[in-house]
């Protein structure tokens, strides 16, 4: 788990089905983001669902001229947690 994405459309699926955002590595599964997430905020996870965002282009003029670039890929976890649990993610961010 590399850090949790408070978003407004987030903060709306924590609030109405118990889902949260988090951002992970590229290489991480569904069953090590489970754990993970089960160990840092002693809960208990249901459901996991993953999504790679792959990244954008990107270019900048300069006066030497223009530079082309890409963004890095990123994977999302959307992890829904059994209806008991909750994460306080304003205490985890600071």
């Amino acid at each position: 788990m590399v850090r949790p994405l408070v978003t407004e459309k987030n903060t709306t699926l924590q609030e109405n089905l118990n889902q949260y955002a988090f951002e992970v590595g590229r290489d991480a599964n569904k069953i090590e983001i489970a754990r993970a997430i089960e160990k840092k905020f002693n809960v208990r996870v249901s459901k996991v669902r993953t999504i790679v965002a792959k990244g954008k282009s990107k270019s900048q003029m300069t006066r030497k001229g223009r530079f082309a670039g890409y963004r890095a890929d990123r994977k999302k976890a959307i992890v829904t947690l059994h209806k008991d649990d909750k994460i306080d993610l304003l205490g985890v961010i600071e």
